[in-house]
């Protein structure tokens, strides 16, 4: 038996506050615990669409290929606003390996050739509908065909850095690497690095 067998949901109303770069919406929402009583509770939900992110791996070379770039909420949270990741982005309606071999061109440049999906996973599911498409591909340097740096029509800012993967998680635990989706790739490529190859 299931601890959450009693428990469920009912969505009594809800309210969009902002509706402009993504929606923000609030809920008042009926919630049956595990106990069987029920509770009203409030909760804001921003709704993001599916995004998709991949880790690029040189295995010749042992690099990972990151990108540099301005984030507001690093900014406003004290940490450097110029933040470290693993390409990624929207999958503006594509499917989720169409969108990310877009966006790794869009960012750094490099053709990816056989994509590995491996997962997806919520980041924040507390308050966040976004569901990451994860993928990781082997290139190398034949496969940079562009030089990256993002859509400037988008204002996209992007600097594309090339990195000794052992280094990339050293960074991790010097606290210069602070993303989430690139934390999860480089530990991944890690525990799996005989398999990219």
């Amino acid at each position: 038996m299931n601890k959450f067998d009693k428990a469920k949901v009912e969505i009594v109303s809800e309210k969009t506050l902002s509706d402009q770069w993504t929606r923000l919406s609030t809920f008042d929402i009926d919630y049956t615990d595990s106990a069987g009583e029920t509770h009203r509770v409030k909760r804001e939900i921003y709704h993001r669409t599916p995004a998709a992110c991949i880790l690029l791996y040189d295995p010749k070379r042992e690099k990972v290929i990151l990108v540099r770039q301005f984030r507001l909420p690093a900014h406003l949270t004290g940490f450097p606003a110029w933040m470290i990741e693993v390409p990624a982005g929207l999958l503006d309606g594509d499917h989720p390996e169409e969108a990310i071999r877009r966006e790794a061109m869009e960012e750094t440049g490099f053709r990816v050739r056989d994509v590995r999906f491996l997962f997806k996973a919520f980041t924040s599911p507390g308050a966040i509908t976004e569901i990451i498409h994860f993928f990781a591909a082997v290139v190398d340097t034949a496969d940079r065909i562009g030089d990256g740096g993002g859509l400037a029509h988008e204002h996209e800012d992007i600097e594309v850095l090339e990195v000794p993967l052992a280094e990339a998680i050293a960074m991790i635990e010097a606290g210069e690497i602070y993303d989430a989706k690139t934390i999860m790739l480089l530990q991944w490529a890690m525990l799996n690095k005989a398999s990219l190859k």
